[in-house]
């Protein structure tokens, strides 16, 4: 138990570590205070019964902390931010101006960061609108005129922009990155609530189905972290290079480290994000009074189900899917052989070029299958889960789970890497 307690204890030791820790409680406990802020005007009591009657809705406020639930200021939460991220992420891929922008170091990527937080405006503005007109449809929100409209897309707008700034702060005066520590706070944060939904509705003959959760949740929890810190190590060996009258140096060798999980958990973000959308446009479809729209809400309302197998079905392979797009657009074989080329260095029995490219790209989708196999199983694994044990709380766990233990080796190992710096700076001053 010393063993494990021992960095922390040592961090706060540190005056710059001790003051990087107190900066990031400080933050987060902000954003969980600002998470009670309501928005006037609104049923609260309505509102909780529609999104724990939505799973689309549910997922949004998973991701939010449970202020969407409440309708608090910061009720959009990091979605937006989020969003135009993955945009400009994309972008990066097929624009050549971002392109090199992307290659300028770190006034390049300032630059792209700010094009980000620009788009995360609008993307702000849309949604709050969005969420308004579909709480005006349900009579959730019951005070309405253009001044009160005005005033929720303002304040939800301005709550987004809010939650970036101090996820912003958190990662350059804090520890780990601010943005993913906020959603593993919201995520947190949730956990109480679910338990308690849970136990109210628990009985004795459900006692056992929360322990094959529990059991589930322990196993899902080693897998998440097998498999992100799965790593193929590709040999790549440097050619010996002559030094004029001073003879030759031995080449160098080194390791390509390609993960199995190459992909982290965007693919579920969005693949839940698209799976959700026809349950939830079936049931607006289905209460309209046109009789070919009906039908076709009825249709997709009872295929798209969550407790169906067409969804899990359609939803393991929307991940999956998502899983080789997004490995290819983050990596780029081609490119990674040039670079080994332009410096080079070469792998052991396979020729530069257009061969080492070949073969990391043969690699690289055996392995991504793997990685993408399991974010699938993780995805529909709590739903299967449900239906077999009958516990309906717990559906969305899987995706939480992910997210959390993601976040938490990623800050350790931030955290780590700072105890090994300040130990690496007072052993050179000695």
């Amino acid at each position: 138990m010393t063993n494990i307690l021992s960095p922390i204890i040592n961090a706060f030791k540190i005056a710059e570590l001790r003051r990087k820790i107190f900066i990031t409680i400080i933050l987060v406990i902000i954003f969980r205070v600002s998470a009670h802020v309501p928005v006037s005007g609104v049923d609260l009591a309505g509102l909780k019964q529609l999104f724990s009657s939505n799973q689309f809705l549910g997922l949004l406020d998973i991701f939010s902390g449970g202020t969407l639930a409440n309708f608090s200021i910061i009720s959009l939460g990091l979605n937006p931010y989020i969003n135009a991220a993955i945009i400009f992420q994309l972008l990066t891929m097929i624009n050549p101006k971002l392109e090199a922008l992307s290659k300028e170091g770190e006034m390049g990527r300032q630059i792209i960061n700010q094009y980000t937080r620009y788009l995360t405006i609008p993307l702000s503005a849309l949604q709050a609108i969005g969420m308004f007109a579909l709480l005006k449809n349900q009579g959730i929100i019951t005070q309405i005129s253009p001044l009160k409209v005005a005033a929720i897309v303002i304040g939800m707008t301005a709550g987004t922009i809010f939650l970036m700034w101090i996820g912003e702060l958190i990662t350059e005066y804090g520890i780990g990155n601010g943005i993913s520590l906020l959603i593993f706070a919201g995520i947190v944060a949730r956990v109480p609530i679910t338990l308690t939904q849970t136990a109210s509705v628990a009985d004795q003959t459900q006692v056992m189905n929360i322990l094959i959760f529990l059991v589930l949740a322990v196993f899902v929890t080693a897998g998440v972290v097998f498999v992100n810190e799965g790593r193929r190590q590709i040999t790549v060996k440097y050619a010996r290079r002559f030094t004029g009258e001073k003879g030759s140096e031995a080449g160098a060798q080194t390791y390509l480290p390609l993960r199995v999980n190459q992909a982290g958990v965007i693919p579920i973000i969005f693949a839940v994000s698209l799976v959700l959308v026809p349950s939830f446009a079936g049931s607006y479809l289905a209460g309209l009074s046109h009789p070919q729209l009906s039908s076709i809400g009825r249709f997709l309302s009872v295929n798209f189900d969550p407790r169906s197998m067409t969804y899990n079905l359609f939803y393991f392979g929307l991940v999956v899917g998502f899983t080789f797009f997004y490995t290819a657009v983050i990596f780029n074989p081609v490119k990674v052989a040039d670079e080994i080329k332009k410096y080079g260095g070469f792998i052991p029995g396979i020729r530069p070029g257009t061969q080492t490219a070949g073969f990391l790209n043969y690699i690289m989708v055996r392995i991504t299958l793997t990685g993408a196999i399991f974010l699938g199983a993780v995805a529909v694994l709590p739903s299967i889960a449900s239906q077999v044990t009958g516990i309906e709380t717990l559906v969305l766990g899987g995706t939480g789970l992910l997210i959390v233990v993601s976040v938490i080796l990623d800050t350790a190992k931030q955290f780590e890497s700072k105890l090994i710096e300040r130990s690496y700076e007072v052993f050179t001053k000695r």
